[in-house]
């Protein structure tokens, strides 16, 4: 019987014990001068307890969250230039960037005279469903008014985008009579594939303009295109690509290299090294493959250019990248907002890290690209000479490249054109110049639909009468008879290649705008070797 009762007391005992003990070792925690408290779980510092401090103390309210914020910038600005932080309200805006897509109405507009007007339709998209047309004037969504001077892009995509099945009544303009149409929202998809077409006879051409999320099934879908249509070479074009998700650019380095070859590592105080290799048989293993890189190509970008560079298996031409070899981890905080963490470097197969230095501090490390690309150093070879002091790496080829400066082309391809090209740039952005492209094409849309295709388009267009229609409503806000022959030449083919975007998007933009492209010519020219 003693011995029953001991079996049903004996669980409670042990519990009794093992509570008094947690209560005692507590107490003597405390009583040591512990500031960490139960198991050490509490992570205080001087910072949470300074803003505590302001939340119970402060003489006026404050927003304790736009503090947090602030701070956690401050601490950012401490660490390397590409570490940032994401406040609640740009973290999503921030995602979609890289996710490629959104969620909308699929249209693009633009505002003239204070009215937005639908430039294009995403075919298949819901505005294409619901019967939008490009010309249409939106004047309203969902009863509020657009039609207002205070509103700039972002603010009416707030109203016209929205979540995915919810509806967005618009009173729309068309040919002078207004009408309401319904569009449910739904995702739209971003193409990171600027153009992919035959540029020759046996040479393609794709220009990718960011690494997002799709942007390795855009590329095989755009690589499998081109080689149904007898594609031996191949012109990849990476200029302005800031870069993106790494992995992306490793799965397109797998399609260049054969066998098991290491395409990128990474390395960190807190990351082990991690290397990233070749797992299959590639889509262009043996063509010709020439790199257009820029000033502005980064990251992902310089991961697949430092592989290709490093296997002799790309010849890269432009201008020297921009050298960021840092790589970074999205982590969200509880209120909504995220950091991008630097977490490791990455380093080409050789082991070159093509990070630029930033020990004088981000503000010059920033500074210095800026003053790099005004003080005329892109229209010169000098902008591929390396430091004495980088260290030398020798591929298999024999060629010498060197770290530390992002990835020096090959064959340097000078922007002899740079002023001229940010004039002319100022001329779109001052004037009424896109207006007047608009204008045309809907004018004049008969007469570009008789083009078959964006080739036939860019060989036989005159431009002559777009650019009359250009100088005859300037009505003098603009001396057009003060720009050179060549200027007035890079103008007339901007006017042609954008008119070309109304009616084939960016693809029949760049097979105009490629026909006088330096560095195009310069990839034909290598690949001719």
């Amino acid at each position: 019987m003693g011995n029953k009762k001991l079996h049903v007391w004996l669980p409670l005992l042990f519990s009794l014990v093992l509570i008094i003990g947690m209560v005692l070792g507590y107490k003597l925690n405390d009583n040591t001068g512990s500031k960490n408290g139960f198991f050490g779980s509490n992570s205080r510092n001087s910072l949470q307890e300074a803003l505590d401090l302001i939340k119970l103390r402060y003489v006026d309210t404050v927003n304790i969250g736009l503090l947090e914020g602030k701070a956690i910038q401050e601490i950012m600005k401490e660490l390397d230039p590409h570490s940032v932080y994401l406040p609640p309200v740009n973290v999503k805006a921030a995602n979609e960037d890289l996710a490629g897509n959104f969620e909308g109405i699929g249209v693009e507009f633009n505002t003239f005279k204070d009215t937005v007007h639908v430039v294009y339709v995403i075919p298949k998209g819901p505005s294409d469903k619901a019967g939008l047309q490009i010309g249409d004037r939106i004047i309203a969504v969902n009863e509020i008014s657009l039609v207002q001077k205070s509103f700039d892009a972002d603010s009416i995509k707030k109203y016209i985008r929205g979540e995915r099945n919810s509806n967005a009544v618009l009173q729309i303009v068309r040919n002078n009579r207004q009408q309401s149409i319904t569009v449910t929202r739904g995702t739209i998809p971003v193409s990171s594939i600027d153009a992919a077409y035959m540029i020759d006879k046996s040479t393609g051409y794709i220009k990718l303009n960011k690494f997002t999320e799709s942007s390795y099934e855009e590329f095989m879908a755009a690589l499998e295109k081109l080689n149904k249509e007898g594609m031996q070479s191949l012109i990849y074009d990476l200029r302005g690509n800031v870069g993106g998700f790494m992995n992306e650019a490793v799965e397109m380095a797998d399609e260049f290299l054969d066998g098991d070859k290491l395409i990128v590592y990474t390395s960190g105080v807190n990351s082990k090294k991690r290397e990233y290799r070749c797992k299959r048989p590639g889509l262009f293993e043996k063509g010709k493959l020439v790199l257009i890189v820029d000033e502005i190509s980064a990251s992902a970008s310089e991961v697949l250019a430092g592989a290709l560079q490093d296997w002799c298996r790309a010849t890269i031409i432009g201008r020297r990248t921009f050298g960021k070899g840092l790589v970074q981890e999205q982590y969200p905080l509880s209120d909504g907002s995220a950091i991008r963490l630097t977490i490791a470097r990455y380093y080409t197969p050789l082991g070159r890290s093509i990070q630029r230095s930033y020990a004088k501090g981000n503000k010059i490390y920033m500074d210095e690209f800026s003053e790099r690309y005004n003080s005329g150093e892109l229209l010169s070879q000098d902008s591929v000479k390396t430091h004495a002091n980088e260290k030398k790496y020798i591929t298999g080829c024999k060629d010498t490249l060197y770290g530390g400066e992002g990835i020096a082309p090959h064959f340097f391809v000078p922007l002899d054109t740079s002023l001229i090209q940010r004039k002319i740039l100022m001329l779109f952005t001052e004037t009424n110049i896109s207006n007047v492209i608009y204008q045309y094409y809907l004018e004049n849309k008969q007469k570009i639909d008789q083009y078959k295709s964006a080739h036939e388009y860019s060989l036989s267009f005159n431009a002559s009468e777009l650019w009359n229609k250009l100088v005859n409503t300037a009505n003098g806000t603009y001396d057009f008879n003060k720009l050179s022959a060549k200027e007035t030449m890079l103008l007339q083919q901007q006017l042609k290649a954008r008119l070309a975007r109304y009616k084939w998007r960016n693809e029949g933009f760049f097979q105009v705008i490629n026909n006088e492209d330096n560095a195009v010519r310069e990839a034909l020219l290598t690949i001719l070797k």
